[in-house]
């Protein structure tokens, strides 16, 4: 029983935990007991923080099971071993060195110290950021639900939005307030600092602190600091200019609106495909460029560490720098003036093939058994899937229940991740001491 194991079964018990529990009578909005694909593709896109789904679950599920679709995204965007880790602590107990390797996995720590007070401030971090994000969305709720209906519906979003989930008690999501500043604000900036990794954050409170305090010393950020935040302002800012510039002329999605809306719209846009799901305009009435454009940024992902998926922006960094030394004739990598250790490079390399591969097999396999769909539809309902993003066009509902339990598996493979999910299968690598002979190789 490996860490790696541990941890993929123990998103399979949530997961089973939450199908049964969206299945009961008291879950569903009719009060009858709910289909047990249905139930399970919503458990699933809950803890694994997809947002997809194959009902509207403002009307389909009753207020328990929207509490309980909300908890679930909480448990999947906080991680199984940081809920599981925070329990032990509540109740007083000592975790031993077997969790705290758990820990450092789950987490993607470089080491196992302070393992303790690194729960206690990603829960902090995460209680701060969510209720703050309910103050910000009463506003916008209350005077249109009143008070205890309003409040329910801050609640619900800044969940989803913190944790990446996307999923929405409005039938037509958040399209209703795409020219509301104050919506678009709070949801993109809980989306932004949910997916940017907790480390992020810590470094970037420390920063403020002791700028605040007007303290001498100098902080120095860590790579993982000017990685994820400089790969994050730039895909921000690329997505933003993408969509403004394809969409605009497209009457279904920019062309109607103003150009305040307009910039609304390209922002929340740009920030959604991040791995939260959220959406202010009609997906499927995107230009095929605007589609692909989404598909890329999907596949991306967020940061390690934070509550998002995808491919991650650590890992294109390193990709994008591996191509700009081959092409410079250098033989180390480096970023920020600092050289990449060639096991990472390994590692970011391995989670795009499998990335890869489980997009194109996924995608063939739906192709399979619906025929019917178009492929650029087959493709992003398939990368969001698996990018645990939940952006979609229209096709959830009406695939075929084989194409669901498909996506059911791309998104358990996305959120455990690829690398994790391999080394829970084929176990742990055993050291060895053979050298093999090295030989050159015509590449490219």
């Amino acid at each position: 029983m490996t860490v790696a194991r541990t941890i993929c079964l123990g998103f399979l018990a949530v997961i089973a935990v939450g199908t049964i529990l969206l299945m009961m009578p008291f879950s569903t909005s009719n009060g009858t007991w709910d289909n047990l694909i249905v139930a399970l593709f919503t458990s699933t896109s809950a803890v694994c923080v997809t947002g997809l789904s194959v009902v509207d679950p403002g009307t389909h599920f009753s207020f328990w099971g929207q509490l309980f679709i909300a908890l679930l995204a909480q448990i999947g965007g906080l991680g199984y071993m940081t809920t599981t880790t925070f329990l032990i602590l509540l109740i007083g107990r000592k975790f031993d060195m077997r969790q705290k390797i758990a820990i450092q996995q789950a987490l993607d720590r470089p080491g196992m110290s302070g393992s303790s007070q690194v729960i206690r401030s990603i829960i902090a971090t995460t209680l701060i950021f969510e209720i703050t994000g309910v103050l910000l969305l009463l506003p916008a709720f209350v005077p249109q639900y009143g008070w205890s209906q309003g409040l329910w519906l801050a609640i619900f979003h800044s969940i989803n939005a913190w944790n990446n989930a996307g999923f929405s008690l409005f039938k037509d999501n958040l399209i209703g307030y795409q020219s509301s500043f104050l919506v678009v604000f709070t949801v993109t900036m809980l989306i932004i600092f949910g997916g940017i990794g907790y480390q992020v954050i810590m470094e970037m409170y420390l920063w403020l602190r002791d700028r605040i305090l007007r303290k001498t010393h100098n902080q120095t950020f860590s790579l993982d600091f000017k990685v994820a935040t400089s790969t994050t302002i730039i895909l921000l800012v690329i997505g933003l200019v993408a969509f403004f510039c394809i969409e605009i002329r497209n009457p279904e999605t920019f062309g109607s609106l103003n150009f305040r809306d307009q910039i609304l719209v390209a922002w929340f846009q740009s920030v959604t495909p991040r791995t939260a799901g959220f959406n202010t305009i009609d997906i499927s009435k995107m230009t095929t460029a605007g589609l692909f454009i989404t598909i890329a940024l999907m596949f991306i992902g967020a940061s390690p560490g934070g509550t998002g998926g995808g491919m991650k922006t650590t890992t294109l960094r390193v990709l994008t720098s591996c191509t700009k030394a081959i092409l410079q004739g250098k033989e180390d990598v480096l970023l920020y003036d600092r050289k990449i250790a060639i096991n990472l490079i390994l590692k970011a390399v391995g989670v795009l093939v499998g990335s890869v591969a489980t997009v194109i097999l996924a995608t063939i396999l739906i192709s399979l058994t619906d025929p019917r769909l178009d492929f650029i539809q087959i493709l992003f309902e398939v990368v969001s899937a698996f990018a645990t993003v939940g952006l979609s066009t229209g096709i959830t509902a009406s695939i075929s229940t084989a194409a669901k339990l498909i996506l059911i598996l791309s998104m358990y493979v996305g959120r455990v991740g690829v690398l994790l999910l391999m080394s829970a299968v084929l176990g742990d690598p055993r050291p060895t001491r053979i050298h093999y002979p090295e030989e050159n190789l015509l590449v490219g």
